[in-house]
């Protein structure tokens, strides 16, 4: 009975140091929070997809709030608006910016890049282009196994069962970057969207030389310069045999569309443009 009660009594004194001991502890390394940082994480989408670049909604929150300005800090999901509204927490001014979209790079469907042989293997874009250089005579372009499609979050992009290529959704888009990381071929970008969802852009990767890439897909870039020469505000480069247009110097004007020899150039959402009635 007595050796009961003494275990009891050091239980108890035991528990009871401890107790102090986690209490000293907690009171020292005690660390307040700032409350704007709730505030913050309240705005946000609470998606948690870490493409800002921070650990989850969290952790972003605590970025802006620790931040002079908000130059740099972008929630690819919330976008403008709900950074504006962070902003306006923080008491900290936001320059809106041109909203991004997920735009494919790649024009070579079944009918303009024919398939040379057949893989067998995992249905992986990572797999395959790990393994050789594709099913067809094209090593840059898209593989359609759809690893762009699985990791998006907001099923913005999807694979026309017609061409197998994929395509995006831009009501869902976020620009949040998931599918532009995980293409083993870089043949999705982010880039503006552009007014009136209107953009210029080179719909092809091939870094072949011209009598190569033609080969392997009707549509390729062949570097041939007639893009860049009839540009008159710098906003196309010619370079590893492939052309490439700067959406932030690009005006929209079409002259590059209206050149290129293969149609490799993509002018999305733009009316059709009125053909001059031929003279009598």
């Amino acid at each position: 009975m007595n050796i009961i009660l003494i275990s009891v009594l050091l239980l108890a004194i035991i528990g009871g140091l401890s107790a102090i001991i986690l209490n000293v502890v907690a009171r020292r390394f005690h660390v307040v929070e700032d409350s704007r940082i709730g505030l913050v994480e309240d705005i946000l989408p609470a998606v948690n997809c870490g493409r800002c670049g921070y650990p989850g909604c969290h952790g972003f929150a605590e970025a802006c709030v620790k931040a002079s300005s908000l130059d740099g800090l972008r929630c690819p999901v919330g976008g403008d608006e709900v950074m504006l509204r962070v902003g306006t927490v923080l008491g900290l001014n936001l320059k809106p910016s041109m909203p991004l979209i997920a735009v494919v790079r790649c024009n070579g469907s079944c009918e303009n890049r024919p398939q040379t042989n057949q893989y067998d293997g995992a249905k992986s874009c990572a797999v395959e282009s790990m393994l050789y250089g594709g099913q067809t005579g094209c090593s840059y372009g898209c593989l359609s196994h759809g690893d762009c499609v699985k990791v998006c979050m907001f099923d913005a992009i999807y694979i026309n069962k017609e061409t197998l290529l994929p395509e995006v959704n831009e009501d869902k888009c976020t620009a949040c970057g998931a599918c532009v990381k995980v293409c083993p071929r870089s043949i999705i970008e982010l880039r503006k969207k552009g007014p009136g969802s209107q953009r210029i852009f080179v719909n092809c990767v091939n870094k072949d030389k011209g009598a190569i890439s033609r080969k392997a897909c009707l549509v390729s870039c062949i570097a041939c310069g007639k893009c860049q020469q009839s540009c008159n505000y710098n906003a196309i480069t010619v370079a590893n045999n492939l052309a490439y247009i700067d959406s932030d110097m690009c005006t929209l004007c079409r002259a590059c569309v209206e050149v290129c020899p293969t149609s490799a150039i993509a002018a999305l959402h733009f009316p059709p443009e009125e053909k001059p009635e031929s003279e009598e």
